[in-house]
């Protein structure tokens, strides 16, 4: 569905009436007309996830089904591991896993999850990336697999330590459910695919709800007390303090996963002298990164003082060098901490935890500290 008069060539989510009827301030995003917050405003909005429930609209995003032309998962998982650096052949139905696509150059063209449904894998990609992935997916995998995205089918997710408390009373075997489980539960008496996962470091779930049923759920979880709607804004925010990538920013086809500090996603099995090494786009130079080391990281980093070291700034080894050693791809203040955070590329030789770098802010050089991510702790239900 389009939305209309100024925002004419944006597009609205199942739940873009549901925003504004709560006083959502919509912009754009990603080709959507979406919240960036509610009256509450960000700050509580973030506090509010961390301590109770908050609930967000990823319906932007894109949910993507990857069926096996031989009707075998396995054979899917083989074919999808031509495209990412993980191990999807040993994903146990009913679990999930974060990806990355990546191209000739190792490069990430976009990060995703990977979720084997039994039968299938699911698939959920970023939103400003959809249509080219399921364009890449086609080019490279149709001679094995059919492709289909489910246009059909909104997205939320429910975060923060109370969230399976809420989402009992709706699917009672929700509780039950470890970090990174998913499948298909109704919830509500409404068939969803439901996973214990999300992009806040919090506990929680995402929730793929068929489009004519998403607003009669989502008002009825934000009906709960202990749920607020949550937007863009905190939604950053969170992910930030969690140490998250934002495509585009923190990592793209300039960036390597091991450039981009997430040598963790790649499994043994994908590696050098691995059981399937290699095979995939860019595997020559990731695995040359991943034996050899790569010139420059992603890092934590702590400014002095209370103001924020935002995006695009530069950084320089000491306070008087002219030539720039990287830059922050991320950064703002984190509510939880109440402190600036940001994160940012700098070389190897100064990404170690404890190492001091400078920003450059309005023409003076502000020191920052590498640091240890995620700055608040995670509180997945392992």
């Amino acid at each position: 569905m389009l939305a209309t008069d100024k925002n004419s060539t944006l597009k609205q989510t199942p739940l873009h009436a549901l925003h504004v009827a709560r006083g959502g301030k919509m912009v754009p995003f990603a080709g959507y007309d979406m919240p960036v917050q509610y009256a509450t405003g960000v700050l509580k909005e973030h506090l509010h996830t961390r301590t109770a429930a908050g609930l967000f609209d990823v319906s932007h995003m894109g949910q993507i089904v990857l069926r096996a032309k031989s009707g075998k998962v396995e054979d899917a998982a083989l074919a999808l591991e031509k495209l990412v650096p993980m191990d999807i052949l040993a994903l146990a139905p009913g679990r999930q896993r974060y990806a990355q696509f990546t191209n000739e150059n190792g490069g990430i063209l976009d990060d995703l999850m990977v979720a084997n449904f039994g039968d299938h894998l699911f698939l959920v990609v970023n939103a400003a990336c959809k249509a080219e992935d399921e364009a890449h997916l086609r080019k490279h995998l149709s001679d094995s697999c059919i492709i289909e995205p489910l246009t059909d089918r909104a997205l939320i997710a429910l975060q923060g330590p109370k969230a399976a408390d809420v989402l009992a009373k709706f699917c009672p075997e929700a509780p039950d459910m470890k970090f990174m489980d998913t499948g298909p539960h109704q919830v509500n008496g409404i068939a969803c695919f439901v996973s214990r996962s999300g992009y806040t470091g919090e506990d929680g779930y995402e929730i793929s709800i068929p489009n004519d049923q998403a607003e009669a759920l989502t008002s009825a979880l934000l009906d709960h007390p202990d749920v607020l709607p949550i937007g863009l804004g905190a939604r950053d925010s969170l992910r930030l303090e969690a140490g998250m990538c934002l495509y585009g920013h923190d990592i793209d086809t300039t960036t390597t996963p091991v450039e981009g500090n997430l040598i963790w996603s790649i499994q043994k099995s994908r590696r050098t002298g691995g059981a399937r090494a290699g095979g995939f786009f860019g595997s020559e130079a990731i695995l040359a990164q991943l034996d050899g080391g790569a010139s420059r990281q992603r890092v934590g980093l702590k400014p002095e003082g209370r103001a924020p070291v935002r995006e695009g700034v530069l950084l320089f080894a000491d306070a008087t060098s002219t030539d720039s050693i990287g830059k922050v791809t991320s950064g703002g203040f984190g509510p939880s901490i109440s402190a600036p955070i940001a994160m940012g590329y700098v070389p190897t030789s100064h990404a170690k935890d404890g190492t001091t770098v400078f920003a450059e802010l309005r023409g003076q050089r502000m020191p920052m500290t590498v640091a240890p991510m995620p700055f608040v702790p995670n509180n997945y239900k392992r």
